[in-house]
């Protein structure tokens, strides 16, 4: 049961990561920089933010 919580847990964070690159893109160059992200960063930004939700 542990291996399907596992791919369920990976699937939320992957759902988590477009997410989070969709809105982060769709922001002005001006927005991302006061949030202190450069657009080429977002989804590198993104990725570690939610590897370090995922166990």
């Amino acid at each position: 049961m542990s291996t399907l919580k596992n791919v369920a847990d990976k699937l939320a964070a992957w759902r988590r990561y477009r997410e989070a690159v969709r809105e982060l893109s769709q922001m002005t160059d001006r927005e991302l920089n006061d949030i202190g992200i450069r657009r080429g960063e977002i989804e590198t930004v993104v990725r570690q933010s939610v590897m370090s939700t995922v166990g």
